[in-house]
């Protein structure tokens, strides 16, 4: 190990800020978390993957966590479609402990927060970072200012982004992050006490209902109140908003055009407070560079269709902490520091986000999504083949995991191929998901001057950068880092 500790700002104290400044401090490096706001502060997505909680285990706040009280989910009832319900229960596909929980964010991202200082970062709230500062095409520091002070510039041999949508450095400093069109979707949703669940849902899970304009959400949350909302592509929902006299109209309004939460709703108690949130999916062109790491929705964001934004968040996180450990030990050098990152976790995003588009194909059918996430999921390394364990472990979050951790260093290797072939196996391509209006609009926009292009593409290879023969893999034990299939012992400086 290098005798000097890099010094690293994180940008934001989310889940995936949190997560890489505890792991980093926990390591010895000096950490400063610089977070905008003051905990706890209010944040959509309350359903949580059970990749989360393997992380959380590893990171040491586990059981910070379970002594919250949050309900305990263990899947996810499906109404899709002209489909029957269908249930992807996790307990009962692996074990009894893979589950997770339905959160109040607010409370689960303090308990990370103050994990991450106790851990032995420094953390900084009510710190609005400016800009980050970069020495050519390298990240060396951050200009920011605390509550009520002066402007300060402060250097780093590494930043880690966890920005969250702002995206100080894709979207504010090299303006390369691109929207997906197909997913340019309005949320809007409030609470209920004493829902209910449909019937054979797994205990606590989400309920995920399709409509011809969208879909639904139902989270059952601690005290038997339930986070209900309704995704909609923004075209619709601005002529659908003129309607109503207010927000609180239009939610009750959608709530009582759909049978289905109709029935859910019958016996509920609206509570008053509305929320209206763009969820425009997107992805930075780079999600790494020279000195800097972008995670969680500071590199990309999706369609929350299959709850697994806080999953995103926190991989990244833990993978952007392996990486500057793994640097720092000279594991790897930086081409292949990034390159680890950068493939990893754009196969990550990418995979969900191929599976997520099949679901907006409402035609397709549950054998569909099932084989096309058998596909996705790549060789396990028993060799078995099981279409519903594979959506049920894409969905926990459980592949990324797996992957990254495969000795083989397979995991590593671009997912093109793969999304390739599911494409050829029935996924259409974005495009020919808009509607003839909208691809129309789309054409218009992109002629217009100075219009930058607003279609992403499918992927993105990692820059070139990865070396499949390197086999780069994470590990964890005994300590966080990566390591190379052609070694069972890490390089190390000398």
């Amino acid at each position: 190990m290098a005798d000097v500790m890099p010094k690293v700002i994180v940008i934001g104290g989310g889940p995936g800020g949190s997560t890489a400044a505890a792991l980093l401090a926990q390591s010895g490096v000096p950490v400063k978390v610089l977070e905008r706001a003051e905990f706890p502060r209010y944040h959509i997505g309350e359903s949580i993957t059970t990749s989360c909680r393997a992380i959380l285990d590893y990171v040491g706040a586990l059981d910070k966590i379970n002594s919250c009280g949050f309900t305990s989910k263990t899947g996810v009832l499906m109404r899709w479609g002209q489909e029957k319900d269908w249930v992807i229960d996790w307990t009962a596909q692996f074990g009894t402990d893979v589950r997770s929980w339905q959160v109040d964010r607010e409370d689960f991202d303090t308990v990370l927060l103050d994990h991450a200082g106790e851990s032995g970062a420094e953390v900084v709230q009510n710190a609005q970072v400016k800009r980050v500062i970069f020495d050519g095409d390298r990240a060396v520091g951050v200009e920011w200012q605390p509550a009520g002070g002066e402007l300060r510039v402060e250097t780093a041999d590494y930043v880690i982004d966890a920005s969250g949508r702002a995206g100080l450095i894709a979207a504010q400093h090299f303006n390369h992050r691109r929207p997906h069109e197909i997913f340019r979707n309005v949320a809007i949703w409030g609470y209920w006490e004493n829902a209910e669940l449909l019937p054979g849902s797994p205990s606590g899970g989400i309920n995920v209902i399709s409509s011809p304009d969208g879909w639904y959400w139902l989270i059952p949350l601690r005290g038997n109140r339930f986070s209900v909302g309704f995704v909609t592509h923004k075209t619709n929902f601005v002529e659908r908003r003129r309607e109503f006299d207010s927000p609180e109209a239009m939610l009750k309004a959608m709530m009582a055009e759909s049978p289905t939460m109709k029935q859910v709703l019958a016996n509920a108690t609206y509570q008053p407070g509305v929320h209206v949130e763009q969820d425009f999916s997107y992805a930075a062109d780079d999600f790494c560079g020279n000195g800097y790491f972008l995670v969680g929705d500071a590199a990309c964001f999706l369609d929350p269709l299959l709850s697994t934004g806080v999953h995103l968040a926190m991989y990244s996180g833990m993978l952007s902490a392996a990486s500057i450990l793994a640097l720092n030990r000279g594991e790897v050098n930086e081409q292949e520091a990034q390159a680890f990152f950068e493939s990893l976790y754009r196969n990550a995003y990418h995979r969900l986000f191929t599976l997520v588009i099949s679901f907006y194909q409402q035609h397709a059918g549950k054998d569909r999504y099932f084989a096309l996430a058998d596909t996705l999921s790549r060789a396990r390394e028993d060799g078995t083949k099981s279409p519903d364990l594979a959506f049920g472990e894409i969905i926990a979050g459980l592949t990324d995991l797996r992957e990254a951790a495969d000795r083989a260093g397979q995991g590593a290797q671009p997912i093109k191929e793969v999304i390739d072939a599911a494409a050829t196996g029935g996924v259409k391509p974005v495009q020919e998901l808009l509607s003839a209006a909208e691809q129309a609009r789309l054409r218009a926009e992109d002629a217009a001057p100075n219009q930058r292009v607003t279609m992403a593409p499918m992927y993105i290879d990692a820059n070139d950068l990865y070396d499949a023969a390197s086999g780069l893999y994470l590990v964890t034990e005994p300590r966080l880092g990566i390591s190379r299939a052609s070694s069972d012992e890490t390089v190390t400086a000398g």
